[in-house]
């Protein structure tokens, strides 16, 4: 039940906490480092092809492991942190996050590292819905917004600036540097945690979900397998049906769950409302868009057009770029004042999908191509993203805030996950149409070496490169598509609130 009982909070002047802004800066680089990791791993994919002898579907694994477990906690993490202690949970958060990073950088097979990563993620989800509640703490009303704004800044910037630090790591080190870089920021933070941040709780809180965690969890990553192994399996085969069936009957069942307790981790109910529902459609497929986009763009720079990991990372910095320097503008935020959220949520999700179609069309051999799209796309993303962010908050009661910011972070980190599966499962279907035999246990690198000449070798070269625009254009539609829903329900919820 939703608590009654006072707050715990162990701070503070009425003007804030003393050292809120120190707390802050320790708070967006433990944040950083957790959103880096979402795609920090894009560039590393050759020397894991080789070195740890990883298939495509391999890979795919190793990047989803993160998001899929972080999706599927991130509601019961924040009812946690609310309940147990936020400042507790901040520290277990960070102590799980850095045990995963020396694992993951240890790793000496693939399997090692998706299970290092799962862990990752796990420490991860502890750590992103913590710290927004720690900042809500620290802050009055007067500075909150400023402080949420640099936190959601941090946010933007670690998502997209993944590649660029992985391939300046990558430049001068070996791929298992790019998870034991988080050591020395876990241990940090752990000190500046403990001697800085103050303890909030809410005793009376609602209990954590551990059962709807543990089927969303479960039927999400049942359907991503389903989608991951169809290209090498069959779509139509027993295997591949039977674990898509089995993700939508757990899934089902995590819904039904929901329904029927007390405390649930999503309340479905939210869904009955056309601003929420259009807000998620379109919160999960510029998630999809933007991560499946980059999981595509960093093979494209290094196996089809021969760019070192610091120069492929380099080369996708425009979208960083434009996504934080439109962020800073607020530019979002005026013309959702100016336009209304549904047509700043249409525009922003429209130029994603010209973003993707620029990259598919004109971006196969000429970066000139690539750098458009990526530009248009951050700016897809910079008008987009806020505006849904807002469109989630308002349709959730407020005494239920910190269950909307979880939402938010929850649909994030699924689009994450399934841009990854869907993009990259198109591609493998379409390279395996154009070189049969070439998806499976073998990763591009493997098929390259066996090939017979440079006329196979190009002609490889060109199937991947032919299968990566068929991906991009499917996200593409599959963005445009989204977008168009999500403004139609929004608007129409409008105009039923004011009939």
């Amino acid at each position: 039940m939703t608590a009654t009982a006072p707050e715990e909070n162990v701070l503070t002047p009425r003007n804030g906490h003393a050292q809120r802004w120190l707390i802050l800066g320790v708070i967006c680089l433990a944040q950083l480092t957790v959103l880096l990791d979402n795609t920090v791993l894009n560039v590393a994919i050759p020397s894991l092809t080789t070195e740890l002898n990883a298939s495509t579907a391999d890979v795919q694994w190793m990047i989803n492991a993160y998001s899929l477990v972080q999706s599927g906690l991130l509601l019961t993490a924040g009812s946690a942190s609310d309940r147990y202690g936020r400042k507790k949970m901040l520290v277990a958060g960070l102590l799980v996050f850095g045990v995963g990073s020396l694992a993951a950088g240890l790793s000496q097979s693939s399997g090692q590292l998706i299970a290092a990563r799962a862990g990752m993620g796990v420490g991860g989800a502890l750590l992103i819905t913590t710290t927004l509640s720690v900042v809500v703490q620290i802050f009055d009303d007067t500075e909150r917004v400023k402080a949420i704004g640099i936190w959601s800044t941090v946010n933007s910037l670690g998502f997209a600036a993944g590649p660029l630090l992985g391939g300046a790591m990558l430049n001068h080190f070996w791929w298992g540097a790019i998870f034991l870089i988080n050591i020395p920021v876990a241990v940090i933070g752990l000190i500046a945690v403990v001697r800085l941040v103050p303890e909030s709780r809410n005793p009376s809180g609602d209990r954590p979900d551990l059962v709807g965690a543990l089927l969303s969890t479960l039927g999400m990553a049942a359907v991503v397998y389903a989608i991951i192994s169809g290209p090498e399996h069959g779509w139509g085969s027993g295997p591949v049906l039977l674990t898509a069936f089995a993700g939508v009957a757990v899934l089902t069942g995590f819904v039904l769950w929901e329904l029927h307790i007390p405390y649930p981790m999503l309340d479905m109910h939210f869904f009955r409302d056309q601003r929420f529902t259009g807000a998620v459609a379109g919160a999960v497929l510029v998630a999809f868009g933007m991560t499946g986009s980059l999981f595509l763009l960093t093979q494209h720079l290094q196996f089809v057009l021969g760019y070192e990991p610091l120069e492929a990372g380099l080369r996708t910095a425009p979208l960083a770029l434009t996504v934080v320097a439109l962020n800073l503008t607020g530019l979002g935020a005026r013309l959702v004042g100016r336009w209304g959220t549904p047509a700043v949520i249409g525009t922003g999700m429209s130029l994603l999908a010209a973003g993707l179609a620029a990259i598919a069309l004109l971006g196969g051999r000429d970066y000139g191509g690539m750098l458009l799209g990526l530009v248009v796309m951050g700016a897809g993303v910079a008008l987009a993203m806020p505006a849904m962010a807002n469109a989630i908050m308002s349709a959730i009661p407020r005494e239920k805030a910190g269950v909307g910011a979880g939402v938010n972070g929850t649909l994030a980190e699924f689009g994450n996950g399934l841009g990854v599966a869907v993009l990259g499962a198109v591609l493998n279907s379409r390279f395996a149409a154009l070189v049969p035999g070439a998806v499976g246990a073998a990763s591009l690198p493997a098929v390259l070496a066996s090939a017979d000449g440079r006329a196979e070798r190009e002609r490889i070269t060109d199937a991947f490169a032919s299968g990566l625009e068929t991906s991009q254009l499917v996200g593409a539609a599959a963005v445009l598509a989204g977008g168009l829903l999500a403004a139609a329900l929004l608007r129409r919820a409008e105009r039923t609130e004011t009939d």
